[in-house]
């Protein structure tokens, strides 16, 4: 669950099953370095998620979520 009572699910396009992992990411060219986004992902859409912002160069970490 998230603060607001939600279930925490993964972002994946169409997936509703609860996220496992939280990929921190920003945009180079319009967030500051410091700035983390948050993308969260079940296990079996981890990889896809994590390949496709790595690809841009926008993945930063990648650690277990805990809700």
């Amino acid at each position: 669950m998230t603060e607001e009572g939600t279930p925490a699910v993964c972002s994946a396009k169409g997936c509703g099953k609860p996220a496992t992992w939280a990929l921190l990411w920003n945009n180079p060219k319009i967030h500051t370095p410091d700035r983390r986004k948050t993308w969260l992902a079940c296990d079996e859409h981890k990889d896809s998620l994590s390949d496709f912002l790595g690809r841009r160069s926008f993945l930063r970490e990648v650690e277990p979520f805990t809700a």
